[in-house]
């Protein structure tokens, strides 16, 4: 790491240094630290930021989290993760990149301007599109009211692409020969390109008409300034809705107000060279503007220095990382630029702030207080009076806060109430007793307790839906669960105790509902038991069934006694009352009594396995056609069996050949 400093700012570079080979061994590693100053103060703050020759743009995504930049040779692009501060990916390109842009908030959607004219999509997974401008292109930006790509180049012309049609549209005509950058104001969406005349022309998106021109070329002359051909805008830069930062190619920066056709501040570099690229710090009110061989900050207001950074290398691209100090640079050399700039007024604005809160302003300067980086040392006692004095009811606070933590701790080995589902409550209860018993297994056995029901999501609608609640009173519940009756018992007096206690709001009362040993013998799953309750109740649905077709035979006859009125509906064909009430009866009845009474059609059979389920097999009546012609077959095959003739005799006899000499 070295440090610079100029206006009593320090510039911290942490790229600074020789990089160790990876073929080292730690042992050598140590050595050399020992030995080398510059491999001893050398931070590698994000793992291999470098090129394999040069970088040329470099660029940080809107979130914060990934540095892009492009390089050569051979050409290609590298992605880092600033949380993991490692490469994230690398992609090898085709041609070299002129510049890109960052369509999304994260790398997913990119679009790199390459030098032969060709314009690359790349997505999250890689390269997705290529197409082609018309001429060699040199800038470009994005409007992104309207998804339209502007590109600029060695044309007259400002060339449009949609990226929601996926096609070009009409260009927009400038009157300069060739157009050097542009850039869209992020908030009213005006667009401007720089002329190699030296003027800045702007236009309307939404109308597509020229609503300005700047003639920057004459206003950056100045008294001081010595210019020996026509300067050329080489970058340009929005700030809000007003404000415009223009760079030429003879060193010169002017800022404008968008109202006024006068540069506010001429700026100039001193050296000459063309101003790479432009940007604003609003938190501190600084302009950051580069060319190839300087990195100057100054105030936007008065033109004043603050500090200015001159690396070993040349300068291609100049990248700000956002609300931050860090200034990350592509240069002329393999490795990439990162420097760290103590934005000293911003943070000591914070530090002060508490400063005045405690009344220890007057003390700024005086040996009570140390400058240290952006805030102060202050000795431990020192601030223990200012803490009691800014606050002396803090131990009162402190008292009350311990207060309330030993209360919390003793409601929390309080019993607490179960609190049950609206639906299916005696299976979540069985749910509860089942995981109690499993906690106190995995305690005892230290066996892996499998997730519970009642926390999977999945099943969810189960306790919430009364379209599942549980129908204890069907047939195949109780053929099913004959044994679990008397726990059921047992969990719905459990219920009723639980909505009591909910109801009367006593957290301290909870009925543990463990079974005796009396009980948990009694449920045992004893084959010989299960069976004998499987058959009791099987004994009691037949005898509730025969009482079912005694009341339904009397409902019949009573129905039969009566006068009854049928309905006769459009379109359809009366032919008798009987078949009219037979039809009524049937639609009322189950589907079991109507295919008994449809014997006709075929015969049911029912039949009960020792599981308790029940098996139906439904065979169809053949009709006297259906016989006739089955008989008439049988005969026939009887006829063609009596006449064929047998084939037994047509046997293949074996050949006698020659004996083999």
């Amino acid at each position: 790491m070295q440090v610079s400093s100029l206006n009593e700012v320090k510039i911290y570079s942490l790229s600074c240094g020789k990089s160790l080979p990876e073929w080292l061994s730690d042992r050598k590693k140590r050595a050399l630290q020992k030995k080398n100053v510059d491999v001893r103060r050398r931070i590698e703050l994000i793992q291999d930021f470098e090129m394999p020759t040069v970088c040329t743009t470099i660029k940080v995504s809107k979130d914060g989290q990934y540095i892009l930049a492009t390089g050569t040779y051979k050409p290609r692009v590298r992605c880092y993760d600033t949380y993991q501060l490692s490469l994230k990916f690398e992609r090898c390109l085709d041609s070299e990149v002129v510049t890109f842009e960052i369509l999304s908030d994260d790398y997913s959607k990119i679009v790199f301007l390459h030098n032969d004219r060709y314009i690359e999509f790349h997505s999250q997974s890689g390269f997705y599109y290529k197409t082609r401008i018309p001429k060699f292109g040199r800038d470009f930006s994005y409007h992104y009211p309207s998804c339209d790509l502007y590109f600029v180049g060695a044309s007259s012309e400002v060339y449009r692409l949609n990226l929601e049609q996926g096609r070009y549209l009409n260009p927009l005509q400038t009157d300069a020969a060739e157009n050097n950058v542009c850039d869209i104001n992020a908030v009213h969406g005006l667009f401007a390109t720089g002329t190699i005349e030296g003027r800045v022309e702007c236009w309307d998106p939404r109308v597509r008409k020229r609503v300005g021109v700047l003639d920057c070329a004459l206003n950056s002359v100045t008294a001081d300034s010595e210019i020996n051909s026509l300067p050329t805008i080489s970058a340009l830069k929005f700030n809000g809705a007003l404000s415009m930062a223009v760079g030429t190619s003879t060193g010169q920066v002017l800022l404008y107000d968008l109202r006024s056709d006068k540069p506010l501040l001429v700026k100039d570099h001193q050296y000459g060279l063309p101003i790479k690229s432009v940007h604003f710090q609003d938190s501190l009110d600084l302009v950051l503007s580069a060319d190839s061989r300087i990195v100057k900050m100054w105030n936007k207001d008065s033109g004043k220095i603050f500090t200015s950074l001159e690396p070993e290398h040349d300068l291609n691209d100049v990248c700000l990382y956002p609300s931050s100090g860090m200034l990350l640079t592509a240069n002329e050399s393999p490795k990439m630029g990162i420097y760290y700039i103590p934005v000293r007024r911003a943070q000591q604005r914070f530090i002060l702030f508490y400063l005045t809160l405690a009344g220890l302003t007057h003390l700024i300067g005086s040996p009570f207080l140390r400058a240290y980086m952006h805030g102060f040392f202050m000795d431990i006692r020192l601030y223990h009076k200012v803490k009691l004095m800014v606050n002396p009811f803090a131990y009162e606070e402190y008292r009350k806060d311990k207060i309330r933590q030993k209360i919390e701790e003793t409601r929390a080995q309080r019993v607490q109430l179960k609190k049950l589902p609206k639906v299916n409550k005696e299976l979540a209860l069985k749910l509860i007793e089942e995981e109690e018993e499993k906690q106190k297994s995995t305690l005892k056995k230290k066996v892996k307790s499998l997730p519970n029901i009642l926390t999977d999501d999945r099943f969810k609608v189960m306790f919430e839906n009364p379209d599942f609640q549980v129908d204890e009173d069907s047939e195949e519940f109780r053929l099913l669960n004959p044994l679990v009756s008397r726990i059921s018992e047992k969990r719905k007096k459990q219920l009723r105790l639980l909505e009591q206690q909910e109801l009367k709001n006593e957290e301290e009362e909870e009925r543990e509902g463990k079974p005796s040993d009396a009980e948990s013998s009694e449920s045992s799953d004893d084959e010989k038991d299960w069976v004998e309750e499987v058959r009791k109740q099987r004994r009691l649905l037949q005898q509730e069934e025969r009482v079912k077709r005694q009341e339904q035979l009397k409902e019949d006859q009573q129905t039969v006694l009566k006068p009854q009125f049928y309905e006769i509906k459009a379109g359809e064909e009366f032919r008798s009352f009987k078949e009219s009430a037979t039809k009524q009866r049937l639609m009322n009845k189950t589907l079991e009594d109507r295919l008994k009474l449809e014997a006709k059609h075929g015969t049911l059979n029912v039949s009960d396995t020792t599981v308790g389920s029940k098996q139906l097999t439904f065979t169809l009546k053949r009709s006297e056609q259906q016989k006739k012609q089955q008989e008439a077959e049988k005969l026939h095959r009887q006829e063609r069996k009596k006449l064929r003739r047998s084939a037994s005799h047509l046997r293949s006899r074996p050949r006698r050949g020659r004996p083999f000499h």
